[in-house]
């Protein structure tokens, strides 16, 4: 169930170039979280749509929130201060199932995807798993919270200049981990994901994977166009729809009184901002 909560922001930290974490005092939504979520944030007077950003971590009472300023919204969320409030509406999405990836599983994430996948490494350690994460970034400048990871787990980092740490893609190390791993699990850009699923299908392998992609601007001016024309008949629904036979659907509010059938989870965005789509694909 998703609560609407006012929260306090305790901490804004930028961790590079157009990368923020904010944390947040967030109790309630905490309390019902689950790796692989995310929550719906209002982002100020001028933005009517609330902006949809992964829970990289949910633990004692603060939620952490990394993003990357791709338009006004987030760039209004970037600017926010140390006891300022902001509403926040979460958790949303279904969350990574852990406990179908086995005891060795492997977590990766490509460059604005990887925070999601910190809070799944963690749950997996705390069910009695061992798991391994692989992060992969454009080069050094981008690279963030490779210490948190290591904190929990056996980290490997890519980078595909290979301007910092191994030079390549997350794939290349997958396939050399693969042989011993019990289950997948990825969060980034869908070329990414495409070639993970791929190679665990190979192996035999369950994979889960949550899908980032930017929406064109044109895709996101008809959505809002459509959402507009339905705000007065369909009522906002946050609850689960009909599955297909390898994904979950699911229907969400629009944030301005229409609704959508979706993916596991489609962030819409003012035009020209964040777009993004998750999907969770399933044995």
């Amino acid at each position: 169930m998703s609560i609407q909560e006012i929260c306090r922001v305790a901490r804004n930290e930028q961790l590079g170039a157009g990368l923020y974490r904010l944390v947040l005092d967030a109790p309630q939504i905490i309390a019902a979280a689950q790796c692989g979520q995310f929550v719906h944030i209002a982002c100020g007077e001028g933005n009517m749509l609330r902006r949809p950003i992964s829970i990289c971590l949910a633990e004692d009472g603060a939620l952490h929130i990394v993003f990357q300023i791709k338009g006004s919204g987030t760039e209004w969320l970037a600017a926010r201060k140390e006891g300022d409030t902001l509403d926040v509406l979460g958790p949303l999405g279904h969350g990574f199932d852990v406990t179908a990836l086995g005891a060795k599983p492997v977590f990766l994430g490509g460059g604005i995807g990887v925070p999601p996948m910190l809070q799944t490494a963690k749950c997996a350690k705390a069910a009695g798993a061992a798991p391994r994460a692989v992060l992969g970034f454009r080069n050094q400048g981008a690279v963030i919270l490779e210490n948190e990871f290591r904190a929990v787990c056996e980290t490997f980092v890519t980078t595909d200049d290979g301007s910092y740490a191994r030079h390549g893609f997350v794939t290349d190390v997958l396939k050399e981990l693969v042989a011993d791993a019990t289950g997948v699990a990825a969060c980034g850009p869908k070329p990414m994901l495409k070639a993970i699923a791929a190679l665990a299908k190979d192996a035999g392998l369950p994979c889960q994977v949550s899908m980032e992609e930017r929406m064109a601007a044109e895709s996101a001016r008809a959505w809002c166009a459509r959402a507009r024309s339905k705000r007065k008949t369909v009522k906002p629904d946050t609850g689960t729809s009909a599955r297909t036979a390898r994904c979950s659907t699911q229907r969400r509010s629009s944030g301005n009184g229409g609704s959508e059938s979706q993916f596991l989870r489609r962030r819409t965005q003012k035009p020209g901002d964040d777009r993004v789509r998750h999907l969770r694909l399933r044995p």
